[in-house]
């Protein structure tokens, strides 16, 4: 059931995430979720390991969107270079 949950907020978070970054991001709901689940594993972990907050609280949800956003932005720069 976990797993269910993660892809669901994957979701949102990516979507929040495409919402606030600025300019055109090309990608289809399956990489928005992947973005979004990533996002929210790695500001998961740094929020964590640094102390910022504990597993649970809201402050993972900013945190995932920060770390969403921070995932677009690195994607958006590969994907210049490439072209």
């Amino acid at each position: 059931m976990s797993i269910i949950i993660m892809i669901i907020v994957g979701f949102i978070v990516g979507l929040i995430a495409r919402a606030i970054m600025p300019g055109d991001q090309n990608m289809g709901i399956i990489m928005t979720t992947i973005l979004g689940i990533i996002g929210a594993v790695v500001a998961g972990f740094l929020g964590q390991s640094l102390g910022w907050y504990a597993a649970g609280e809201p402050a993972g949800w900013i945190g995932s969107v920060v770390g969403a956003i921070i995932v677009l932005f690195v994607v958006g720069l590969i994907a210049k270079k490439r072209a």
